[in-house]
């Protein structure tokens, strides 16, 4: 079993009427991922919304945290309106009964939800590392992170989490661990598409 975290970013050219690079992952990932695959949705234009609100309000990060979780539901739920065999699970113990009937999962963190902050509710972590969280829960095969920028295939971790691609604490996280992952540019679909593939 795969995590595929797909940036909120690669909604973006929405903007400019150009809706097919988040299609064209939905898609493949609900075909070549069917029973395999669990996709973690980024907070995207949601979540800048959320920084922008706490910008102007300066309300606490705690506050922030649940928002941004709101976030990465609502590109759950687009995700799922753009492409009807995604199945919406808003729950982890969901997931795995989803792929067991050979469907694709789109994870809505409402659980991650908090009342009181903890070491998480802050924008050093964002849902790269809450992808990893739960690929490292799930004990996935290996974790695939798909964002719309350019990315550095020699680059390691740390470099990428410098130079402000991955969050802050997402290689500390993954050092933890021996599952592979991967952070690629949304260029790179017909590449992942093949190693799904070679997975069978």
């Amino acid at each position: 079993m795969w995590v595929v975290k797909l940036g909120g970013s690669l909604s973006e050219g929405a903007q400019a009427g150009d809706t097919s690079q988040l299609r064209d992952w939905l898609s493949m990932l609900a075909q070549a991922g069917a029973g395999r695959v669990v996709i973690v949705p980024g907070g995207g234009r949601f979540a800048d919304a959320v920084r922008h609100a706490q910008a102007q309000w300066r309300f606490d990060d705690l506050t922030a945290h649940n928002m941004a979780v709101l976030a990465m539901s609502q590109t759950a739920h687009l995700m799922c309106g753009l492409h009807p065999a995604l199945r919406l699970c808003n729950l982890e113990d969901q997931l795995i009964e989803v792929l067991r009937r050979g469907q694709t999962a789109v994870w809505s963190p409402i659980e991650l939800q908090r009342e009181t902050a903890d070491a998480d509710t802050n924008w050093d972590v964002t849902s790269d590392s809450i992808a990893l969280g739960l690929a490292q829960r799930l004990g996935a095969a290996r974790l695939v992170v798909v964002k719309s920028c350019e990315v550095d295939p020699t680059a390691t971790l740390e470099q990428l989490s410098a130079a402000g691609v991955i969050d802050r604490r997402f290689a500390t996280r993954a050092a933890d661990g021996s599952m592979p992952i991967d952070v690629v540019g949304c260029h790179r679909l017909m590449e992942i598409d093949t190693a799904l593939a070679e997975t069978d």
